[in-house]
């Protein structure tokens, strides 16, 4: 009987346990996801874009085949490769968070740079110009592509900010995050693109006066709708991009930036007086997309100029 009731004891203990791993686990994925924000935005605001000129009976479809090659690129090749860098090249990662994070600078500061001088806009070809499923492939393949890049940020990012270095709980966590933030975003991506046929659809066939007006609200705010989510995208991008930046320099041994924002953020925060935490945040993430803007606007000649014709003449079956 005291055998048993030893035994009892030793299974209780062991639950107790993988109860309070777990919650490590989903500690660590909400921090992780959290400081992922930035490219999550980013990426929801991106990919509506390349189901633009399609059938929509093409559009559910396209924004699943993206979310696929999503999940595969997060889970099968980047989890792997993150927590090998993390064990045995672990100075690495902040090099490599930092070239991510120049890279959300570059393209935040280009949007911002295109709406100061507009350029002609070498959007999505429509379905009339090239043959259908050509098309589709064709976007299909330059959605995974921008989705790889973001991917390897949001993991670069989320294995940054885990505390414990069990591997199990790494890995844990950051698959967590890989499959909650690629439901998130691909899920409201589908939202996104399919609200205009439920906008029209409540339009034509509402019972109810107050349904079809709903429904034409819903077609009329699209737009505007869009408008906001890229917005918010940009700054996201360009918060997020300068706080790798000013955090990796502050890293590798330039604590000027890191101490400066710092300083004036707790300097506001003392002189309002209220909501110090939330005015502490607001001034910190403020000035680091300041600084993210800066650093983008740097590099937009740099890659145009240097960048992008060294690709091209090293890759041109690619351009």
């Amino acid at each position: 009987m005291s055998g048993l009731l030893a035994l009892f004891d030793d299974v209780a203990a062991i639950a107790k346990l993988a109860a309070s791993q777990l919650d490590d686990v989903a500690a660590q994925a909400s921090k992780a996801g959290t400081k992922a924000a930035g490219v999550v935005i980013d990426d929801a605001a991106v990919t509506p874009k390349y189901v633009t000129g399609l059938p929509a009976a093409r559009e559910l479809p396209i924004v699943w085949k993206i979310a696929r090659a999503s999940f595969f690129n997060k889970l099968v090749i980047l989890l792997p490769v993150a927590l090998l860098l993390d064990a045995f090249l672990p100075w690495l990662l902040t090099p490599l968070l930092m070239i991510g994070g120049a890279y959300l600078c570059f393209e935040g500061a280009e949007k911002v740079w295109h709406l100061i001088v507009p350029h002609k806009d070498h959007g999505p070809q429509e379905a009339t110009t090239l043959e259908a499923a050509h098309l589709e492939e064709q976007r299909v393949k330059g959605a995974i592509k921008t989705d790889f890049i973001l991917s390897a940020e949001i993991m670069t990012i989320s294995l940054s900010q885990i505390e414990i270095d069990t591997l199990w709980i790494q890995a844990a966590a950051l698959a967590a995050v890989a499959i909650g933030i690629t439901a998130l975003v691909y899920g409201a991506v589908a939202l996104l693109v399919k609200a205009d046929d439920l906008g029209i659809l409540l339009t034509a066939k509402g019972r109810f006066a107050l349904t079809r007006s709903l429904g034409r609200g819903i077609v009329k705010s699209m737009p505007a709708v869009m408008v906001v989510i890229a917005t918010i995208g940009t700054v996201a991008m360009l918060w997020v991009g300068g706080s790798i930046i000013v955090h990796g320099v502050h890293d590798l041994g330039w604590h000027l930036p890191y101490e400066q924002i710092k300083h004036i953020a707790m300097a506001a925060s003392e002189a309002i007086g209220s909501a110090q935490g939330f005015v502490t945040w607001a001034v910190t993430a403020g000035l680091d997309g300041v600084v993210g803007l800066a650093t983008g606007l740097v590099l937009i000649p740099i890659v145009n100029r240097a960048v992008v014709p060294v690709t091209g003449w090293l890759f041109p079956e690619k351009t």
